[in-house]
């Protein structure tokens, strides 16, 4: 039996920021932070899925883009 699928939707900030949290998620000690292997699967496959699909993340002004998303998803 083929599970059905789940569709996020994110704005590209969203996306951004998103992105840049995993990556820093997947360099860390993530033993402190993911205490079961089998959430790995998803977190690959959306890391995936977000480097595949954010021309940003390659851009020459990465920083200022991903710092200008974290500032229009901040509250006010």
């Amino acid at each position: 039996m083929q599970e059905e699928e789940i569709v996020i939707r994110l704005t590209r900030d969203e996306a951004l920021v998103l992105s840049e949290w995993l990556e820093r998620l997947q360099t860390t000690d993530l033993g402190r932070v993911v205490d079961d292997s089998a959430i790995w699967a998803p977190l690959h496959r959306i890391a995936g899925t977000l480097d595949k699909a954010l021309p940003d993340l390659f851009a020459a002004d990465y920083a200022e883009r991903l710092d200008a998303a974290c500032r229009r998803l901040r509250p006010e």
